[in-house]
């Protein structure tokens, strides 16, 4: 049983300020003598009536009346019940490629083509959309890896950082030269094997019955210092599932080229390193799809749903009662009591 109280709106009460100005007003014009008499031993004596008595209190109507209004606008509110939100998740990290590899322009997007990136970010909000209950963090490489977001349940959150992720771009000075030259060869490069380990030790001390990592990559790994079947290895020791998607295709492909005056569009030869994709999932007990293929892709997401879910216990919720009526309606009775009393019974003459 909760026995909480809150107001909902307690901005409203602030309203009780001008009303107790208005009522200290009132009484004090109420003892201060208005007309003065040489002296009232004539009318001393005279009998008061009950009516003379009750209309000094019929003002106080109209204010007690307000005074409930403002405290029902506040929406004054009864805790009843607590209870506790119990959701059955997974937690997923994701490995999203940003390297050089990706600026291929090999798939199209409703008709336009559209750099690999951009088709591995649309397959990773698809994949997040629907998934509430599952704790979903991201990692993010190319020659280097980083964590960009913990696994979480504030999906919009992370679909917000989603959006920051892009494939690093030359610096020109005024001459035309790249400055960062060096930094950017590497950045540009592929480490499958480092982001692998990245996700692996953010997820490692979840407690879960489920833990998976989903790679999206070319597969092409080409820099870093742990191998990536070493850090599949870990992944298998620790009980964690590596489910790799493939993006892009072998031969000949159309890629943007970051030049001084722009952007270009040149033919280079990439690979599509599928073999290694299929081989990190086998070793975890995973599986390799193919991000080219729809139906794939909703095989993943089934797949994933089959998984052993953990119990986690969500937020702290009370359910409250509206107390507003009980304040209310007696206000409305009071205000409209005294309308009617000053227009009738009590009405004072000009």
């Amino acid at each position: 049983m909760n026995t909480s109280f809150r107001f909902a709106e307690p901005w409203y009460l602030l309203l009780l300020v001008p009303l107790g100005v208005a009522i200290w007003s009132t009484w004090r014009r109420r003892h201060r003598s208005a007309v003065l008499f040489s002296s009232v031993d004539l009318v001393r004596h005279v009998p008061v009536t009950l009516a003379q008595r009750l209309k000094g209190y019929v003002p106080w109507l109209r204010y007690a009346g307000l005074g409930l209004v403002i405290v029902a606008l506040a929406q004054p509110q009864q805790g009843e019940e607590e209870f506790r939100v119990q959701t059955e998740g997974i937690a997923i990290e994701m490995c999203l490629d940003k390297s050089g590899s990706m600026k291929a322009l090999d798939f199209e997007i409703n008709g336009t083509p559209t750099t690999r990136l951009e088709v591995v970010k649309k397959v990773f909000r698809d994949f997040v959309k629907g998934r509430d209950d599952d704790k979903i963090g991201l990692v993010a490489f190319g020659g280097y890896a980083s964590s960009l977001c913990p696994l979480t349940l504030d999906h919009p959150a992370l679909l917000e950082i989603l959006k920051t992720v892009q494939i690093p771009e030359p610096i020109y000075d005024s001459r035309g030269n790249i400055i960062n030259q060096s930094l950017l060869e590497e950045e540009l490069s592929t480490a499958i094997g480092d982001a692998l380990a990245v996700a692996v030790d953010r997820i490692k001390d979840v407690d879960g019955k489920s833990k998976v990592i989903i790679l999206l990559s070319d597969g092409e790994s080409n820099a870093g210092v742990i191998s990536p079947e070493e850090a599949a290895e870990a992944a298998k020791q620790l009980g964690v599932k590596i489910y790799t998607i493939g993006v892009g295709s072998t031969g000949p492909v159309p890629i943007e080229e970051d030049t001084y005056g722009g952007k270009r569009i040149v033919q280079r030869y990439l690979e599509l390193d599928e073999q290694t994709l299929v081989n990190l999932a086998e070793m975890t007990g995973g599986k390799y799809f193919s991000a080219g293929d729809r139906q794939s892709l909703e095989e993943i997401y089934a797949e994933i749903n089959q998984l052993e879910k953990t119990k986690s216990e969500g937020r702290l919720y009370t359910k409250y009662r509206e107390l507003f009526a009980y304040l209310l309606y007696p206000g409305l009775v009071l205000i409209l009591l005294e309308v009617f009393l000053s227009a009738t019974r009590f009405r004072t003459l000009p």
